[in-house]
């Protein structure tokens, strides 16, 4: 089996923060309430368009762009296990 590193590239990437989800999905919670009912709350959740469809922000995410302009959100652990940071 033939191995392949990834070619070095320079993106920008931002610890997500309110203002930078292309939307945000108004979703029912996951949860019992205290008689053992589903709860009626809801929980927002930020999205971003990607080319892949849409993908949901988590708390720590990165949100990286691409070469072609394109985002999407980044697992911290990930973000920085993938990415050094480009002195200018």
């Amino acid at each position: 089996m033939a191995k392949w590193r990834k070619k070095p590239l320079v993106i920008d990437a931002d610890p997500y923060a309110p203002g930078m989800e292309d939307g945000i999905c108004n979703t029912p919670m996951a949860k019992l309430d205290k008689f053992g009912f589903p709860s009626t709350e809801k929980q927002s959740i930020p999205y971003i368009n990607t080319l892949e469809g849409r993908h949901y922000i988590t708390e720590g995410d990165y949100i990286i762009t691409g070469i072609k302009g394109e985002r999407y959100p980044i697992k911290r652990d990930i973000f920085f296990a993938s990415y050094e940071k480009v002195e200018e």
